[in-house]
């Protein structure tokens, strides 16, 4: 974001973001985060190099591994740099809605290790599991809503601000985000028209919203 943050990833600043520190649970629909988090692991490795996008495809242009451990096993499911291929790479809307469940597990487990989030762990009838995260100490999230809140009143002059943006608009957060009301939405919703990340994270999310959304992570065990 724009000034003295953190060393979070664009994952875990929309996380953050979209974490309601009260209830514990998102303001969005949880599955709409999820498919946020996949578009912004995306836009995290675009932004240091690692891939890029032609025509709704990703491919990946320096498949070294990033040093975050998440980034650097998500980088490996996509596919290498292609020679000769018609079509290289795999389209950024599958690979959002494959990948959204797996990639919001492992950034919240992340987070939970390094105490940014606390986790307590209830059950529906005594057996099925849920979780409910709460902002550690020091509250880390405060400080990504002052950074977006700053990062909007400047009109979002960093990319990574319009990013960030972009990605809260595609998963239903402009709403709850925006200090400046529907001029806020507007802006925002416009701004995810313009990056790729963020529309392949809405398809998923209006896909979910028909029923037709993909199927989840199918790979054989853990990518990494």
């Amino acid at each position: 974001m724009t000034q003295d943050a953190p060393a979070l990833t664009l994952p875990e600043e929309l996380i953050l973001l979209a974490l309601d520190p009260d209830r514990g649970k998102p303001t969005c629909n949880a599955r709409d985060l999820g498919y946020g988090t996949a578009g912004a692991v995306l836009a995290e490795l675009e932004i240091r190099g690692h891939i890029r996008e032609e025509r709704g495809r990703v491919q990946v242009v320096d498949p070294l591994d990033p040093a975050d451990p998440i980034l650097a096993a998500m980088l490996r499911t996509l596919d290498p740099p292609a020679k000769g291929r018609r079509r290289p790479g795999i389209r950024a809307r599958r690979w959002v809605g494959e990948y959204d469940r797996y990639v919001q597990e492992k950034y919240l487990d992340s987070l939970v290790e390094r105490s940014v989030l606390s986790r307590t762990t209830h059950r529906v009838l005594g057996m099925l599991p849920y979780h409910r995260h709460f902002p550690g100490v020091p509250d880390l999230s405060r400080g990504v809503l002052d950074r977006f809140a700053a990062a909007e009143a400047a009109g979002y002059p960093a990319h990574r601000d319009r990013v960030l943006a972009s990605l809260a608009s595609a998963i239903g957060l402009a709403g709850d985000l925006t200090r400046l009301g529907r001029t806020g939405r507007t802006v925002m919703k416009v701004m995810r028209r313009s990056e790729w990340t963020a529309v392949a994270v809405r398809y998923n999310v209006e896909q979910n919203e028909t029923g037709n959304g993909w199927s989840g992570y199918s790979g054989s065990g853990d990518p990494d």
